[in-house]
């Protein structure tokens, strides 16, 4: 390309083009600042396999259409028994995570969707803002009220009035709060009452209306907290309650129950409305599946086999049949059906385990759908055979990271699925099953490897797991440390402390030199077979936060809530020795001989938190930038920081990130252009131009979704989504040079490679591709309308392709 004049042919060449007006430097409205970029498009690339969802619902009137609400993708819709699904709600929701959804019966228009989920994980759980209402089936959204309810776990609608709405606020995860209980609407969510409370650690787990007579509601309340090193699931506050008049009067329900319980989950049978069952968590001997048959008068403990209660801060759901009285349902990691009234459970077999939400049709007992750790599936032979979860873009990463191969792949840990690598293009109409593959490590995989030779991925798992894998064998090697059985333990009696998502990195001046994070920094030169502890430990080590990951009664046996271990480890590029740590309690760590000595370099003033992400700048030496989290002290602020000198002093650099959820996560520069930086946040993404003075949203079509991890690869932007799997921002160019903009100017795009692909369906189970061939980027002034626009690219002094404004694109 020689030069462009004036053209104005961004609609006749699709979206190919990027077309946006010049505003005026430095102009803090935000909404005028993206408007320079809204023609950027993110595309998504999959993987198309479901990601965890806590609540689905179907419409009684419609048995082929369903409703799922994701953990951070928001709410799905489906009009064929599951063969596909359409997001409903991109664009109209604040947060998210859908804890729980509900259709009215008589008014199928009628949905309420209530935000952040109920399962209380210590990781990927993010917090709502309150219960949005469709009266649309779903077209439109609209927030109703309960703002600060942060996780509601159930909605139940009167099945003749649907203004009549009774919603299970299960409340705050990590602190005390008064918004919990169970709330009332008579008119829609145009006001709502507050008609049952215990207690400020008291949230709402489960509640359910007797449909034959919509005046009796049952509801269990949950006396829990959560720190981030433990899980207190029971106490005092804890009861199941009943009312008879339509939520104004509650009553404890006691006999034979336990006097102090966990988590439950309660179920009144549609088929005989004095059957109500209760999954509960107590001691060990009485843990388990009861049923009363007097309509809670009294109760019986009828099984309490450990399958039915295992876990009980995840689960505890249980669903009684709505047609034969004799079949109840207990989720947990399996699907349990009784066939006897809870006497005994077998198995029900379903695509994905770690189930959490079943819908049954109340009018034939065989039409249902399931919410579990894949997404949701949809049977219509009462659970013999399910629908595909691997058309839902609703995957949950934690990190991501690319090689260098043509097309790049990209890699990170699914949340309860495998690590994987995929492809960011491929040469068909999308990128599906086929551009995907498993690799080393599992659900919480940091990964690393040699960028330009990635034949050995290194990828861990929780509790310190470590694995090395082989592309040319597809094999894998454990390589941990230091093995030792931690599941259950406390963490103070481990020789070594992982996070969940403990780090892995390559070092970039030597790929084959990896490093691997617990509460102390391990090194390898040989592939993992020798490891070296190269740090002290460089977190607060408090014993007294290095307890069980449960109390009273279950212990967290799946490993999240080790605490004071390392969260993030960074190597800068300019220097070999150079090494950054952040921790989980909020400590930031720096060595610049390799890990002889290790200077303390924490901001003045940090309070504990997470240290998620550490970016070492690649342009200045001594430059980095931190990201901390503190969601779990329940402060949802972002935290940004930048230091010039190597941590000896930090600046807060957070300004112009809004929205009442929307603290940061990650912080990365840019490769080319100093001072440009992309942070990935609770509910998208944000571009400084200014070395992070001031923060503008660059959403696009993104959607509002948690951004765990940034990265960039041959000048694309790459997003890992705690709900949408991944994303792509192709090609970087127009931000980097929007500094340079007076009026028009073409975008000097970069390199292309002579790769095609087919054009991506709209309606499609697949990854979206670039467009093929050079991707050309411009700003307009203003005012161009009068103007006869020509684009002209020359090979030497000859034209090989010309645009103009008077007539069609060439194609």
């Amino acid at each position: 390309m020689k030069r462009v004049l004036p053209i104005l042919v961004a609609l006749l060449l699709s979206s190919s083009l990027t077309f946006s007006q010049r505003k005026k430097k430095n102009q803090k409205d935000i909404p005028a600042w993206s408007s320079e970029f809204k023609s950027l498009k993110w595309r998504n690339i999959g993987p198309f396999r479901g990601g965890r969802s806590v609540t689905s619902a179907g419409v009684v009137t419609d048995p082929s259409t369903f409703y799922m609400g994701t953990t951070g993708g928001g709410i799905w819709k489906t009009e064929d028994q599951g063969i596909s699904w359409k997001n409903i709600s991109d664009g109209q929701l604040a947060t998210g995570t859908v804890g729980a959804l509900a259709v009215s019966e008589s008014d199928p228009n009628v949905v309420l969707a209530g935000m952040g989920e109920h399962a209380a994980r210590g990781v990927m759980t993010s917090m709502g803002d309150g219960v949005y209402k469709s009266e649309d089936a779903g077209i439109t959204w609209k927030h109703i009220g309960l703002d600060a309810s942060r996780h509601i776990a159930n909605i139940e609608i009167h099945p003749s009035q649907p203004d009549i709405i009774y919603v299970a606020v299960q409340g705050a995860q990590y602190g005390p709060s008064k918004e919990r209980g169970i709330y009332k609407t008579t008119d829609g969510g145009k006001s709502w009452k507050k008609v049952l409370y215990v207690g400020e650690t008291v949230g709402a787990a489960s509640l359910s209306m007797d449909k034959n007579n919509p005046r009796i509601l049952y509801a269990a309340m949950w006396d829990h907290l959560r720190t981030p090193w433990q899980m207190r699931s029971g106490g005092p506050g804890s009861g199941i309650y009943k009312s008879t008049d339509g939520g104004e009067h509650w009553k404890r329900l006691d006999k034979g129950l336990p006097k102090v319980m966990g988590k439950a989950g309660i179920s009144v049978s549609r088929a005989n409305s004095n059957l109500v069952y209760v999954n509960l968590e107590a001691g060990i001997d009485e843990s388990g599946v009861y049923r009363s048959d007097n309509g809670g008068t009294s109760w019986k403990l009828v099984n309490k086999d450990r399958i039915t209660v295992a876990r009980s801060w995840y689960y505890m759901e249980v669903f009684a049949d709505p047609q034969n009285e004799n079949i109840v349902y207990v989720l947990n990691a399996p699907v349990l059906k009784s066939i006897d009234k809870g006497k005994t459970f077998t198995t029900l077999p379903t695509p994905h385990g770690d189930n959490h939400h079943l819908w049954i049709h109340p009018d034939n007992n065989q039409i249902m759908i399931n919410s579990n750790d894949g997404g949701a599936n949809v049977s219509t032979n009462g659970g013999k055979s399910w629908s595909t979860q691997q058309n839902q873009p609703t995957a949950q990463f934690y990190r991501v990271i690319a090689d260098q191969q043509v097309p790049y792949h990209v890699y990170g840990g699914q949340q309860d699925n495998s690590a994987i690598g995929i492809k960011s293009r491929d040469n068909d109409r999308g990128i599906d099953w086929k551009d995907w593959y498993s690799v080393a490590g599992c659900e919480s995989a940091f990964l690393a490897f040699d960028p330009k030779d990635p034949e050995w991925v290194f990828g861990g798992c929780y509790q310190g797991i470590i694995e090395r894998w082989q592309r040319s064998t597809q094999s894998g090697k454990a390589i941990k440390e230091y093995p030792e059985l931690a599941l259950g333990n406390a963490p103070k009696d481990f020789k070594y402390r992982f996070n969940w998502n403990a780090p892995i990195i390559s070092a970039p001046s030597d790929p084959t030199t990896i490093y691997h994070a617990g509460n102390v920094v391990f090194k390898t030169t040989d592939a993992g077979i020798h490891w070296t502890v190269i740090s002290p430990d460089l977190t607060r080590n408090n014993k007294s936060q290095q307890v069980a990951g449960g109390v009273p009664f279950t212990n967290e046996a799946a490993g999240g809530e080790n605490y004071n271990t390392l969260m993030s480890l960074s190597a800068s590029t300019l220097d070999p020795q150079e090494l950054w740590t952040g921790s989980d309690d909020g400590l930031i760590h720096r060595t610049r001989d390799g890990g002889a000595n290790w200077e303390n370099v924490t901001p003045k003033g940090l309070e504990e938190g997470i240290v998620n992400s550490i970016e070492v700048s690649h342009h200045q030496p001594g430059k980095a930038y931190a990201v901390v989290m503190r969601y779990k002290f329940m402060d949802l602020k972002p935290y940004i920081y930048k230091t010039d000198d190597y941590g000896a002093s930090w600046k807060s650099i957070s300004e112009g990130i809004q929205g009442a959820h929307n603290f940061a996560r990650v912080v990365r520069e840019d490769k080319k252009v100093p001072g440009l930086l992309y942070a990935g946040t609770e509910t998208g993404l944000y571009v400084s131009q200014d070395d992070g003075e001031s923060w503008h949203s660059m959403q696009t079509n993104l959607p509002i979704v948690p951004i765990n991890d940034l990265y960039i690869q041959d000048n694309d932007l790459i997003a890992a989504t705690a709900g949408r799997s991944f994303w792509i921002l192709d090609d970087l160019s127009s931000l980097q040079e929007y500094s340079q903009v007076e009026g028009m100017h073409l975008v000097t795009p970069k390199k292309a490679y002579r790769l095609f692909s087919g054009k991506t369906p709209k309606k499609s189970n697949q990854g979206t591709n670039p467009f093929s061939g050079v991707v050309i980027d411009y700003f307009l002034p203003k005012k161009v309308d009068s103007l006869t626009l020509r684009l002209e690219i020359l090979e030497g002094d000859t034209v090989i392709r010309s645009y103009t404004s008077e007539k069609p694109a060439e194609t």
